[in-house]
């Protein structure tokens, strides 16, 4: 019978968000979140080990966000993992309009929602996270009818099936993981939005098509910091940039950035600790 890795996370603080987001950039399966700790699941012949964690979370020591942890690294059976990962995933209602569905929960839909089904599977962007329910808000707010959407790692597809829902004519989706590309299919699939979203597995420079309405990204700071500049190659003069994936702290930083690149700052958009912001294209 396969087996997974699984890995026990203890720390100080125990800030659930900022490790869980930093932890979803390896090679991992899930994360199940304790009153105390976390465990996190690797595949059995994935490179993500005890020693790969540890550096990650050493990042987050020498940035001050965490004191102390401890990492231990144990095999557990493969047998209901699914059933195991459904369970940690709900109904999550965004704002009074949008919210965010999983196939396998029962949900009494209201008058004027728009319904997003989303199967997370092992992709990001559950409506779970601070920052994808920021980038969801500021898209409701910001689109417009018949725009054009492009979504910088998609990982489930939710901000690009949202825009759509909200009245985009079409919306391109990428990503450079296969399996947010296959995840995202499915989920398109899923809201029937196959003649309006286009899900590509490339990164942004790999992307020929300009003039985009609205550009978002919900990623890390660094990868955002690498991007920007084909952010604002992608914008249309006085089209909207929507960012996320970052810390209150990294606004000043990636504001600097976008001054550079004829982005111009609109707002801001705080939720515990994490942060959305939102540049107009001059």
């Amino acid at each position: 019978m396969n087996q997974y890795k699984e890995f026990r996370i203890d720390a100080t603080p125990y800030n659930v968000d900022i490790i869980s987001s930093l932890l979803w950039e390896l090679e991992i399966t899930g994360i199940t979140e304790n009153d105390t700790f976390l465990l996190v699941y690797a595949d059995e012949n994935s490179e993500t080990d005890k020693e790969v964690i540890s550096g990650q979370l050493e990042k987050l020591v020498k940035n001050n966000l965490l004191e102390i942890f401890n990492v231990t690294e144990t095999r557990v059976e493969n047998q209901n993992w699914n059933e195991e990962w459904e369970k940690t995933i709900n109904v999550i209602e965004i704002s009074d309009r949008i919210v965010v569905k999983p196939s396998f929960k029962n949900y009494d839909v209201k008058p004027g929602q728009l319904i997003l089904h989303i199967d997370p599977k092992m992709s990001f962007g559950t409506g779970e996270h601070e920052t994808t329910k920021l980038m969801l808000l500021l898209s409701e707010k910001y689109t417009e009818q018949g725009m054009k959407v492009l979504d910088v790692g998609t990982g489930t597809g939710v901000l690009a099936i949202c825009a759509v829902k909200l009245g985009a004519s079409k919306a391109l989706a990428i990503d450079n993981d296969e399996w947010c590309k296959l995840n995202g299919e499915e989920n398109i699939e899923r809201n029937d939005l196959r003649d309006k979203i286009e899900i590509r597995h490339c990164e942004i420079n790999d992307v020929q098509e300009k003039e985009f309405d609205i550009v978002l990204a919900n990623i890390n700071r660094n990868i955002l910091l690498e991007i920007i500049p084909a952010l604002s190659e992608k914008t249309k003069s006085k089209g909207i940039i929507i960012l996320s994936g970052l810390l209150r702290e990294d606004e000043q930083i990636i504001t600097e950035s976008c001054l550079r690149y004829e982005l111009q700052f609109k707002e801001n958009l705080f939720m515990n600790e994490w942060a959305a912001l939102v540049f107009i294209k001059k």
